[in-house]
């Protein structure tokens, strides 16, 4: 028997159980017998993909997977990108569901920590974004594929709107391999705006009783950020963008990068970098970039996936989004990630932990949080071939002869704001890796990569350090306050300092007390609705509520 026969073989009569729910309706089951659906065409062991982005979750398909029968469905393999709902988590629970493969797992790290801990999961690895795509399409190909779009029309064909994201990447790995693919979407529509996922790739489609859910995930509101973070931005623009002359990036989520990104308008102007740095982006679109891009600084973006409230705006500005015909924007993960692996020149991100050797993690004491695409982003592409200013200056500074090397930048205040050192002896992450069975332990980004490491204390520049020592030493000098910190003799950190292996803020020409919140070109939420010129739609969470009087 052939290949395709023998996927036909499997196909079949799983598609044939899905019809007997859907009925006259072809493609289109009712919401109200989705567990039936899937109790029809999962089988025990299968291995399941549900859509959960950073943003966009398929929570209905989770919900009504978490509510199958565990005498029908069981030992099933997830593989998804985030686990972010309690119904991720739910399956394992209840036994339907006993292996994971998946990158980040958010606001269910600790929980997932409890049940690898207590044997009700077992982890096959903690990926990247890209690895995890990549792995779907070799050896974790989904025989059943939960995603979600915005909208669908009756022969099956998905119009996904501003957060395109897995959709696409998922739907083909499971698609073209026998597999079957169950899409929830929030309307049923006679003619979509544009196709983003043909027809002929989706079984079934259900129409949820309410929109999926979706989370604001890279908004961060100005008001928050810190004289601290400010300082921390202003470091990073004197030490790093403007010598490196910085066009390609990706930022991280963070307060600082948030500062940076308010200051390209007000402090790198003052430099003079207008135009010399930070021109092309591979980002979502974060209503801090506003300011800059109304300010001409910003050439292009290109998006993983949208932010809620950012639609109006992006829409009306095509000239810097890729956006669709239709007027919305396409934005695709698994692309952004290859963009910000190899056309980007810089990452600049943060940690919660980062030890002597430079490497850091997120997976700490009691929390199994993932990487999602860090490792990626933070990585030198060591394939990359073609060169810019700033790749081939890092490869120079770091005695390299025939190629460059990519920034890759940690900012990272010294305490965690519960107070844990960011700077630690050991990762907690080895202790992870015993008391979880991993082979190796889950090192977000490792030493290697990082060239640069900024915190409000000072710039470290690793690329600078021939010896493991010296760049030990680098990072403890800029680790300030802490028993890491003072490990060192200040007479070891005031020799890096006169090599220019550590710079602190005075060596960059900025005085302390000027790095305050004035700085920022948008100081409140309300400052970045009016930038946008109203076409910011803040969205309810980082909306003032008005409390009654009397």
């Amino acid at each position: 028997m052939s290949n395709a026969s023998r996927r036909g073989a499997v196909r079949a009569p799983r598609l044939a159980r899905a019809a007997a729910l859907s009925g006259t309706s072809g493609k289109v089951c009712p919401a109200d017998r989705a567990t039936l659906l899937l109790e029809a065409i999962i089988e025990p062991g299968d291995r399941v993909a549900i859509e959960g982005d950073n943003q966009k979750q398929a929570d209905f398909l989770a919900a009504a997977l978490a509510k199958a029968d565990p005498a029908r469905l069981h030992d099933l393999h997830m593989v998804q990108s985030v686990l972010a709902l309690p119904e991720h988590l739910a399956v394992f629970e209840r036994g339907i569901a006993s292996r994971l493969d998946f990158a980040f797992a958010g606001p269910q790290s600790r929980k997932l920590a409890e049940l690898v801990a207590n044997g009700t999961v077992m982890i096959g690895a903690i990926h990247t974004y890209l690895e995890l795509y990549a792995r779907m399409l070799v050896d974790l190909t989904p025989r059943v594929a939960l995603i979600v779009a915005d909208k669908a029309d009756r022969d099956g064909n998905l119009y996904t709107g501003p957060n395109t994201e897995d959709t696409p990447t998922v739907a083909e790995a499971t698609a073209f391999r026998g597999g079957i693919v169950v899409a929830q979407v929030n309307e049923i529509v006679d003619r979509l705006p544009r196709v983003d996922v043909p027809g002929d790739w989706v079984d079934v489609v259900v129409q949820s009783p309410k929109p999926y859910l979706i989370d604001p995930l890279f908004t961060r509101d100005p008001a928050k950020i810190r004289n601290e973070n400010v300082l921390m931005a202003m470091m990073a623009i004197a030490a790093i963008y403007e010598p490196y002359q910085v066009r390609r990036l990706n930022h991280g989520i963070g307060y600082a990068t948030a500062a940076i990104e308010l200051m390209l308008p007000t402090y790198a102007v003052q430099r003079g970098l207008k135009g010399k740095i930070a021109r092309h982006f591979v980002l979502n679109p974060h209503p801090t970039l506003i300011p800059a891009i109304e300010a001409g600084f910003v050439d292009s973006v290109y998006c993983f996936g949208s932010e809620l409230g950012m639609e109006r705006y992006v829409s009306n500005r095509a000239d810097i989004f890729p956006v669709g015909a239709d007027g919305n924007l396409r934005s695709n993960r698994a692309l952004a990630q290859v963009a910000g692996h190899y056309a980007c020149d810089l990452f600049i991100g943060g940690t919660l932990q980062i030890d002597p050797q430079g490497n850091s993690s997120t997976a700490t004491k009691g929390r199994i949080t993932g990487f999602g695409g860090a490792p990626n982003m933070g990585a030198d592409p060591r394939g990359r071939r073609h060169d810019s200013l700033a790749w081939r200056r890092a490869g120079q500074e770091a005695g390299e002869s025939l190629r460059g090397r990519k920034l890759v930048v940690q900012m990272v205040q010294t305490h965690q704001p519960n107070g844990a050192p960011s700077f630690v002896e050991r990762l907690d992450a080895f202790d992870l890796a015993a008391s979880a069975g991993f082979a190796l332990p889950p090192v977000m980004i490792y030493g290697d990569d990082v060239t640069h490491v900024v915190t409000e204390r000072g710039v470290a520049n690793l690329l600078r350090c021939r010896l493991p020592q010296e760049r030990e030493a680098a990072l403890r000098a800029v680790a300030g306050d802490t028993e890491f910190g003072r490990r060192q003799p200040s007479e070891t950190s005031d020799s890096l300092r006169r090599r220019g292996i550590v710079m602190l803020p005075s060596d960059l020409g900025i005085d302390v007390n000027t790095a305050t919140r004035d700085r920022l070109a948008a100081q409140t939420i309300d400052d970045l609705v009016t930038a946008s010129g109203g076409l910011y739609v803040p969205p309810a969470k980082f909306r003032p509520t008005t409390v009654p009087h009397g």
